[in-house]
């Protein structure tokens, strides 16, 4: 089975999220799509976060039409920050066989020689990293760590990055839209409509609960 993996806080999720999950679904011909909101980020303060249980309940909202996309609350499970790497651990044991492809936007590969465990996520995993459309990547493994850099090459057949574990390195130019949480938060403290940033879903069950509206802490 060839699994597309999307994490994030997803507070909340839009349509953005959805707009590269399906084209990454679509190009690399996946069999399902999880998504994972992130339930102790390392790299972000939690502080003014709605609930997990919130954050879950939109994602199942967002996807409820797309039967190969899957929400799933794996990194609630587990107590600790939700590092990827023992995300991408779960998901390699629950399926030996299978094909694993996190997903991650340029703007975090640039960041990833920060992140832990990085040569362990490879062995896990393809890594596929969306890019907005026009931009060159010179060095296509200078976010990671000098050290690493032996552990890649080209393979001429699949016009790809492989890593030595054979998983490779993707980019995939995606359609941008933007969209950005921090934005549409932004506009429901200030009373101004959401609904053109977000699925009709979960635009409902921002208003039904109240969500982001004076008060950051919910």
């Amino acid at each position: 089975m060839k699994t597309g993996i999307l994490g994030g806080t997803f507070n909340p999720i839009h349509l953005a999220h959805l707009r590269i999950a399906e084209e990454v679904h679509q190009t690399l011909e996946l069999d399902r799509t999880l998504f994972i909101p992130a339930a102790e980020p390392p790299h972000k303060d939690v502080a003014g976060e709605v609930s997990f249980a919130h954050r879950l309940a939109m994602v199942e909202a967002a996807i409820k039409d797309y039967p190969a996309f899957q929400a799933s609350d794996l990194e609630l499970q587990r107590s600790g920050k939700s590092f990827s790497v023992d995300t991408l651990e779960i998901l390699r044991q629950e399926d030996p066989q299978g094909e694993l492809y996190f997903i991650i936007g340029l703007d975090s590969y640039r960041d990833i020689a920060s992140w832990k465990n990085v040569p362990r996520i490879f062995s896990l995993s393809h890594l596929v990293v969306t890019t907005r459309p026009g931009v060159v990547i010179k060095d296509s493994l200078e976010p990671l760590s000098v050290a690493m850099h032996k552990d890649f090459c080209y393979d001429e057949d699949a016009k790809k990055i492989r890593h030595k574990s054979g998983n490779y390195l993707i980019f995939l130019e995606e359609t941008r839209l933007d969209i950005s949480s921090t934005q549409i938060r932004a506009l429901r403290r200030k009373g101004q409509p959401i609904e053109h940033l977000v699925p009709a879903a979960v635009a409902a069950y921002i208003e039904e609960n109240g969500l982001y509206k004076e008060s950051p802490y919910q």
